[in-house]
């Protein structure tokens, strides 16, 4: 069974060497949506990429990088995306946030009768 409903996708393109106060960043971000009681959130480590300083990263064993690109997606309703970005601005340093409104199927097992 599944559901239908609109909701916001919130993007967050770091660096996997990016910290806040020691932990890294992506880590704050999830702890925090998850404190918030956001729907989920997903981090996924890039194989290759770039940034504003178009320093190249890649997973390449000839051209290890420690600093491989990270994604961060969170979706949940507007409110709730909005509750998580002042918290970008305290763990952030350098990055991008992409935020787009989406069309969701939800798919939710049925729950068992006891």
């Amino acid at each position: 069974m599944h559901f239908e409903e609109e909701d916001v996708l919130l993007r967050i393109y770091i660096g996997e060497s990016d910290h806040y106060k020691g932990k890294p960043v992506y880590e704050q971000i999830v702890k925090k949506a998850r404190e918030l009681k956001l729907s989920g959130a997903t981090v996924v480590r890039g194989e290759m990429g770039f940034g504003a300083h178009s320093h190249l990263r890649s997973a390449n064993i000839l051209a290890l990088s420690t600093d491989l690109p990270v994604v961060i997606e969170i979706v949940d309703n507007e409110e709730n995306i909005e509750r998580l970005l002042p918290y970008l601005d305290e763990f952030m340093v350098e990055g991008l946030v992409t935020k787009e409104s989406i069309h969701v199927y939800r798919y939710q097992a049925k729950e068992k009768k006891a």
